[in-house]
C-alpha cells in the first residue's frame, strides 16, 4: 500500500457504471436528431439532476409533462423504462477497482444518483457491495459538486482527505474535492486512469 494514501472514492457512473439515457432513447426515437432534442431540451441533464438531489420521481415527472403534454408518453418512460439506460459496468474500470482493493486500500462511492434507482444498481452490479461504504446524493438531499456532500463522506467513515484519492468524470466534482483537500484524479478513460494511479504509485 501507498504510505501516503490510503483510501480511494470512485464515482459510479461514467467511471464504473455505463448509464446513459439514449441506451433508452434510440429504441423510442426513429432518429437521433429528434432524441438529441429531446434530451437536451425536455428530460435534461439539469431536470435528471433533480434526482440525484432527492427528488422522487412523482415530483419531478407531472411538471414536466404539464410543460411537454406531447412528449408525455416519453417523459414516462425516463421512469417505467429506466434500466433500459444501464449498458453495463466499464469493465477496464472495474479491474482497476479490484487491483486497488488486492492492495488492501480502503475503497469507497460517492455519486450523484437517485434514491429511487441506486436500489436496482446496487442489485445488478455486485462489485458495489464490496465496497467499504457508499454515499448516494439521493438519499443525502445533496449532490455533488456541493462540499456537504463530501462532508458527509468524510464524517460517517472518518475519512482524511489528505490520505485520500477522489476519481470523477465531472471536473467540477473534482474542483470541489481538490477544494476540500483530496488528491484527485479526472477520468477520461479506464486508460489514463491507469496511468495516472501509476504515478501515484497506487498501482
Amino acid at each position: 500500500m501507498n504510505i501516503k494514501y490510503n483510501t480511494v472514492v470512485f464515482d459510479f457512473g461514467g467511471v464504473l457504471i455505463d448509464w446513459n439515457p439514449r441506451y433508452l432513447y434510440r429504441d423510442i426515437f426513429e432518429d437521433d436528431l429528434k432524441m438529441e432534442w429531446f434530451l437536451n431540451n425536455v428530460c435534461t441533464p439539469e431536470w435528471n439532476m433533480l434526482q440525484d438531489e432527492g427528488f422522487t420521481f412523482s415530483e419531478i415527472i407531472p411538471p414536466l409533462e404539464k410543460q411537454y403534454p406531447a412528449y408525455s408518453d416519453k417523459i414516462k418512460i425516463y421512469q417505467t423504462r429506466w434500466p433500459e439506460m444501464l449498458r453495463g459496468e466499464i469493465s477496464e474500470s472495474i479491474k482497476i477497482l479490484r487491483e486497488i482493493q488486492s492492495k488492501n486500500f480502503s475503497v469507497y462511492g460517492l455519486t450523484n444518483w437517485g434514491a429511487e434507482t441506486f436500489p436496482i444498481v446496487f442489485e445488478q452490479f455486485e462489485f458495489l457491495r464490496r465496497l467499504d461504504g457508499i454515499v448516494v446524493s439521493g438519499d443525502e438531499k445533496l449532490a455533488k459538486p456541493d462540499p456537504r456532500l463530501f462532508e458527509i463522506l468524510i464524517k460517517r467513515f472518518a475519512l482524511k482527505p489528505e490520505s485520500s484519492i477522489f476519481i470523477d468524470d465531472n471536473i467540477k466534482n473534482i474542483q470541489s474535492a481538490k477544494e476540500i483537500g483530496f488528491e484527485t484524479i479526472h477520468f477520461v478513460s479506464p486508460e489514463n486512469l491507469r496511468n495516472d494511479l501509476q504515478l501515484l504509485n497506487i498501482l
